[in-house]
Order: C-alpha cells, then sequence, then structure tokens
C-alpha cells in the first residue's frame, strides 16, 4: 500500500525509517518531509496543516493511509476532515480526532479529564483574564515552586517553573495577558511534583492497546540539566527505574482508566498516546499528555520494535490491536540530538552539513534539515538526532557521540551528558 506521513521532524524521519523497512510499504510519501525522508520516500512540498493540499496529494499518489506526526494538525481536526469527506472517509488516519487531540492541545481539558477519571495527577486550578486576582490569590497558597501552563499549544515553551512568588504573580498576569498569544487565555497553575521523569507510548485502536519502549528525554538545553527548555537535547530507551512493578503501576493506574475514560466519552481515539510521566517515591503521576510519537524519543523507542511498523498501523485501522503480540528488542538506543547555535533562542539557517556518510553503527535522524541544490543544510534549531544500540546505555552512548563527532556544521552544540541521572 502507498502510505503518507505527515511533518517534517525527526520524528517523521523515524517513523519513515520504520516503515520503509516493511514489504506492506510500496511507496512512501511524506509531507513536507526533510532531506533524511528524501532518501526513504517522496517528499511533497506541502503544509500538514494544508488540509486541501493533502487530499489532494492523497487523492493523487492513491494513498491508502495516512500516518500523523506532529500535534498541530491533529488538534486542528486533520482526521475529522477525512472522516468528513466523502472521497477520503475509508482512508484510515493514524492519529486522533479533535475531540481526543484535545489531551495535548487543552491542559485544562487534560487535568478534568485526569480529575473525573481518577488518574493520578498534580493538584491544580484553571484561571482566566477575569479570575486573574483569584489565580495571584491562590499562588499566595501554593508550596514553591510555581508551575504556570498555557492552556493550549505553545510550542514547547508554554510553561514556566518559577521559584519567586512575586515573579509567578507577574508571569500568570503576563500569560493571560497574551505572552503566548491565544494559547495562554487560560493558564493551568499546578502542583509542582518532585521525581523522575520519563515518557510511556501506546499505540491503541480505541479499544486495545500495545505499550511501546518507554523512553527518558532531556529538555535542557546545559549540562546537568540546566538553562532553557528545548524540544529535546537526547533520549534513552529503555528506562532503568521502570522495571516490571513500575509499569504495572503505569498500565493500571494510567493508561487503562485513559483508554477507559476516551471510550466513557465517545471519544474516537486511533493512534499514539504519550504519557509524561513522573516517578514519585515509586508512584508514577502524569504531568501531561502527547497526542503523537515524542521527539527525541521516537529516535530510541521506533528502533527497539521489532515487529513490522505497517502491521501494527493497520491492527489499528481495522481495530484488532487487541490480539497482536509486539516484539522489542532488548538492546539500550540512545539518541544525542545536534542543534544549531544560539538554540532555543534565535539562530541561523542554512549552514552545510557534512560527515553523514562517515556515521558508522548509528543511525543520522534527520530534524531540522533540507537539500539545497546537492547540499544538506541546517533548516531548523534541532538539526539531527544521533541514534545508537548497545548492549547497555554507556555502550549505545559511545557510538552516539562518535558519530556526534564526524557530523559537523558551524555552530553546532549538542549535550554531552545524556543519560547522567541514570
Amino acid at each position: 500500500m502507498n502510505i503518507l506521513i505527515l511533518g517534517a521532524g525527526g520524528r517523521e524521519h523515524a517513523l519513515a525509517w520504520k516503515i520503509a523497512q516493511s514489504p506492506k510499504c510500496d511507496k512512501l510519501f511524506i509531507a513536507p518531509g526533510n532531506a533524511g525522508t528524501a532518501t526513504l520516500g517522496t517528499n511533497l512540498p506541502i503544509s500538514a496543516e494544508d488540509f486541501d493540499a493533502v487530499k489532494k496529494a492523497v487523492l493523487e499518489n492513491d494513498i491508502k493511509m495516512v500516518l500523523v506526526g506532529p500535534e498541530a494538525p491533529l488538534v486542528a481536526g486533520v482526521h475529522d476532515f477525512f472522516l468528513q469527506d466523502p472521497g477520503l472517509k475509508n482512508i484510515p488516519v493514524i492519529g486522533p480526532t479533535k475531540a481526543g487531540a484535545q489531551l495535548e492541545g487543552s491542559k485544562d481539558f487534560a487535568k478534568i479529564f485526569m480529575q473525573r477519571f481518577e488518574i493520578p495527577t498534580a493538584e491544580f486550578r484553571t484561571f482566566f483574564d477575569y479570575t486573574l486576582s483569584e489565580g495571584q490569590k491562590y499562588l499566595e497558597k501554593v508550596k514553591p515552586p510555581y508551575v504556570l501552563k498555557a492552556d493550549g499549544l505553545a510550542a514547547g515553551k508554554g510553561v514556566l517553573i518559577l521559584d519567586n512568588l512575586d515573579e509567578a504573580k507577574q508571569e500568570l498576569a503576563n500569560m493571560i495577558g497574551g505572552k503566548f498569544g491565544a494559547a495562554s487565555s487560560k493558564v493551568v497553575v499546578e502542583e509542582f511534583l518532585d521525581g523522575v521523569e520519563l515518557s510511556v507510548f501506546v499505540l491503541t485502536d480505541g479499544e486495545g492497546y500495545v505499550i511501546l519502549p518507554e523512553a527518558k528525554d532531556y529538555k535542557r538545553i546545559g549540562e546537568g540539566d540546566t538553562g532553557l527548555n528545548t524540544g529535546g537535547m537526547g533520549a534513552v530507551s529503555p528506562v532503568p527505574f521502570a522495571d516490571v512493578a513500575f509499569m504495572k503501576k503505569v498500565e493500571s493506574r494510567i493508561i487503562k482508566p485513559t483508554i477507559n475514560g476516551l471510550n466513557r466519552q465517545d471519544i474516537l481515539y486511533k493512534g499514539f498516546i504519550f504519557f509524561g510521566l513522573i516517578n514519585v517515591g515509586g508512584d508514577p503521576y502524569v504531568i501531561e499528555y502527547n497526542v503523537r510519537m515524542g521527539d527525541p524519543e521516537a529516535e530510541v523507542v521506533l528502533p527497539r520494535i521489532k515487529t513490522d511498523f505497517v502491521e501494527l498501523l493497520e491492527a489499528v485501522a481495522e481495530e484488532r490491536l487487541k490480539d497482536v503480540k509486539i516484539e522489542i528488542d532488548e538492546r539500550t538506543a540512545t539518541t544525542v540530538m545536534l542543534v544549531s547555535g544560539g538554540y532555543p533562542g534565535s539562530y541561523e539557517k542554512g549552514k552545510k552539513i557534512t560527515g553523514l556518510e562517515d556515521v558508522n553503527e548509528s543511525i543520522a535522524f534527520h530534524a531540522g534539515t533540507k537539500l539545497s541544490d546537492s547540499d544538506v543544510v541546517t533548516s531548523g534549531g534541532r538539526v539531527i538526532a544521533v541514534s545508537s544500540f548497545g548492549s547497555n546505555m554507556k555502550d549505545a552512548l559511545k557510538k552516539s557521540y562518535a558519530n556526534a563527532e564526524k557530523i559537523d556544521f558551524e555552530n553546532k552544540n549538542y549535550r554531552k551528558d545524556i543519560g547522567f541521572d541514570l
């Protein structure tokens, strides 16, 4: 069958790399894709959020399945668009409908959902412009650090963790006043949970589900988890503390109640659920939901899946995932993200990338790249994720770091301490 992946990042390159290995995939298309996906299929120069252009591409290229990579088209309702179009309604879309995408698209919706279905999460209150003074009084009652979250999508920048009460009050006013645009017209203030974070992923058809390998990513730009938040500077899978006993708690307290809750609310959900968790004294709590694979977690999770990935996606489309057994590679996978100088602040694009042909024993997943004439050049803040297998984390990281040195572009930067806390 012909398959279309929507998106342009490292996650989409990893998905394309996995799908291209399946004998069930005849032709692979990626919209808009990057320089890495161009080596695996055909890049289509259209935005994942231009649904009319997506429809045209699907019909012209005889696409039989669409896999949605990023969150924005899901929150905008790409799945609903297909269901409502007579010419598209029978083409499976892997990704939730607009109602299900609210789990990521609205922090307030997600928190109320967790509260309703008794899924462990931090205490919270939501505030609007007309309840700003109430919100500032509420901050006086909670213990620092203060966690403020923009309700809507804010490109990964909508969460502030502050130690100072006056600063927290000011930032609450700034956020509600438009600091993150419409995304922060509502702000969730929640209790700070102290523990170690990890990401757990499931693929679900709305009833059955398979649990994918867990991962831990590193969001801060600086070593020792310092500096500004980024989209992710690296990741490790598996996570040592996520043992059988811990994962049983995750499944019984979080995964099952989430899928049951979606059913009880009559929400059609076929796709990935990302559980951003924190381990507090051996108990898992949900920090956030995402409605797609994480990035850079995809670059360590997908390589560990040994089962034919297109078979898994077909089982989602046909609602028979409960009968599928997933096979996982026992080895450790790590990824190290090479980023543009200045990221996550301002940075330059169009820097020539060299050394990709010298990569050995690692996979270079392209995140922010494009082709310029015959050169591969930078086109984003996060540029290349260097993923490797090893018998343990140290062994895998050694390969990732050795190959990170071989790839070069002007002002390249990367963290040299991925996995430091494990």
